[in-house]
């Protein structure tokens, strides 16, 4: 009899760990979080491919499928969103916002935040995955990947966090001033995070820029900085150069109307990067790589790598943005050995 019941209990304990929402590798089993890169289209190929990285694999590995894959992370981690998306239980919550949200939705006006992400919760664990990609996530898991999404590079950052975390983590999203075009939130859930769903919120006073420092699950520290657009200043020069601990290099969108040139006059030099080479491509030109992320030029100072939604451009310092940090030596590795070439400061 002894032997059914401890059957039974291991079978509904492993039910529970395999549902929980998490950061999911392409194995489906959970990760504390993870990085993803994926490639831009380079002489008509690859622009489906992509480097992942997780507490594991101690830098980039490429991915076994394509980003559009069922099987992908991504779609892995979204798998939770997809089977309750259609039913708004009250055990389940999230929200999906994108300054350029999928059709039917429409973009989002400039008062909103220039900023894309996921989250998904319910009241144990929960995921934040902050990303780079309009029209992202689609409506289901046959159509999660939007087809605009072949041609250029994009950036993922995913943090697998306990319930009580969310509650600060709707305030950065506040302070970022999202646009969610999805949502659910059950009533139990914390009132901040119904207010961010219903657009409700925003700072109503100075300063409008916050720090969170964040643990994973597993214990992993990372920090997401944010601001609100009445801040008038760029994420990287305004913000990120407090913390950062030495000259850093930036990577935005290389297709910007009004371009900021790299920033010689903070205490920490903001370089702005012009190539990158990944692993598994030749160099290339951020004309076609629409990811947005910093890394320290130096380890000695501090090993610091941010995944942003940011770029520097004028109209984006007067809206909501936000990176999230962390200091890990490999992802400092990982990122700091694909800056290819950067625009100096003038003589």
């Amino acid at each position: 009899m002894i032997w059914i019941f401890l059957g039974i209990l291991l079978t509904v304990v492993g039910c529970t760990a395999t549902t929980s929402i998490s950061c999911r590798n392409e194995q489906g089993q959970a990760v504390d979080w993870y990085i993803l890169y994926k490639q831009p289209n380079i002489d008509g190929k690859n622009g489906l491919r992509y480097l992942y990285m997780d507490e594991t694999t101690n830098g980039w590995v490429p991915g076994q499928y394509t980003i559009d894959d069922k099987q992908s992370a991504v779609a892995q981690t979204l798998k939770p969103l997809f089977d309750n998306i259609d039913t708004e239980t009250d055990t389940f919550g999230y929200i999906l916002y994108n300054d350029q949200p999928p059709v039917p939705y429409r973009t989002a006006s400039s008062s909103y935040g220039h900023s894309k992400g996921v989250v998904l919760l319910d009241k144990h664990t929960g995921i934040w995955l902050s990303h780079s990609t309009p029209d992202f996530p689609g409506v289901d898991i046959n159509s999660f990947w939007p087809q605009s999404g072949y041609h250029n590079g994009q950036s993922f950052i995913c943090g697998t966090y306990k319930y009580s975390t969310f509650k600060d983590i709707a305030i950065q999203l506040e302070y970022i001033h999202v646009n969610p075009f999805n949502s659910h939130i059950p009533e139990s859930f914390y009132p901040e995070l119904q207010c961010v769903a219903n657009k409700g919120c925003y700072p109503k006073e100075a300063p409008y820029y916050r720090q969170l420092d964040m643990t994973t699950l597993a214990g992993h520290k990372f920090v997401s900085y944010a601001k609100y657009g009445r801040l008038h200043d760029d994420l990287f020069s305004a913000v990120l150069d407090k913390h950062m601990g030495g000259d850093f290099y930036a990577k935005s969108w290389g297709r910007l109307r009004h371009p900021l040139p790299s920033n010689c006059s903070v205490p920490n030099i903001v370089y702005n990067v012009e190539q990158v080479q990944l692993p598994t491509t030749e160099p290339f030109s951020i004309t076609v790589d629409h990811s947005k992320w910093s890394v320290t030029v130096d380890e000695s100072s501090r090993p610091w790598t941010c995944i942003a939604d940011m770029n520097r451009e004028v109209s984006q310092e007067s809206r909501g943005g936000g990176a999230v940090c962390t200091d890990n030596p490999a992802v400092w590795s990982a990122f700091s050995s694909i800056v290819f070439s950067y625009e100096p400061c003038p003589n």
